[in-house]
């Protein structure tokens, strides 16, 4: 498919790799309800002209949820499979203004070799099966092509030193030097910075072209403004 040969192709100019995670796939992987948009939440299939790769910082997320050990965050947050820093939220198609592509055919259950396979990139099963109902059925019909580009492009990134950013007050701006910083070929306006209400990093978001290459992100996707004070929740026990 032309667009998983622009993935392949993405990795070229950027000699990097992914975080390296503790991580192995549990035994037994719950069965992901289907999903199926929200009432009010349109079917939309616009011109596909570019994608966002968008990373979670896992502490920030298991900070926020209730039990560690429910079965929705148990894998990603208990600590019982090694512990996350990075994560991939998700590879989305985007359209040249707000109103991106989303739930474009019916998704069935992704097979349980693909979850497995991508479970310690994206730990949670019923975020796969999200992932691929909401954004995965407008690139392909295959879910396993879905979940490979977005790993292909995953392993591409470096990670800074989340300890150190941790440790000292930071800005949007300063999250996206550091990012800018470690991956040859990204630019910090290439590089969108997400930021809970009360100020914590929670997600980075990099902008890609229709050939799945970093490129300058368009206002809608800028995220936060450079001076906005960010604070790094550090991982457990660092």
């Amino acid at each position: 498919m032309r667009w998983l040969s622009a993935a392949a192709l993405a990795l070229v100019p950027v000699a990097a790799q992914a975080q390296s995670l503790a991580c192995s796939a549990p035994d037994r992987i719950p069965v992901p309800r289907l999903e199926q948009p929200r009432r009010g939440e349109p079917v939309r299939k616009p011109p596909v002209a570019g994608y966002l790769l968008t990373l979670s910082w896992s502490p920030q997320h298991c900070a926020g949820v209730r039990s560690a050990r429910d079965a929705r965050d148990r894998f990603q947050c208990s600590g019982e499979s090694g512990r996350f820093g990075w994560v991939l939220h998700g590879l989305w198609p985007e359209a040249d203004n707000p109103g991106y592509p989303q739930w474009c055919r019916p998704a069935k259950i992704v097979p349980q070799p693909v979850l497995r396979r991508h479970m310690c990139m994206t730990p949670s099963a019923q975020l796969l099966q999200h992932e691929w109902a909401k954004h995965g059925t407008c690139m392909s019909p295959h879910p396993a092509a879905y979940f490979r580009a977005a790993e292909i492009l995953f392993r591409t990134v470096r990670f800074p030193d989340m300890k150190r950013l941790a440790a000292a007050p930071q800005t949007a701006g300063s999250i996206r030097r550091a990012f800018a910083t470690i991956n040859p070929g990204w630019k910090e306006r290439m590089i969108a910075v997400g930021v809970d209400r009360d100020g914590w990093l929670d997600e980075v978001r990099l902008c890609l072209g229709p050939r799945m290459r970093p490129q300058q992100c368009r206002p809608f996707q800028k995220g936060a403004a450079d001076r906005r004070a960010v604070r790094v929740r550090p991982m457990p026990g660092r």
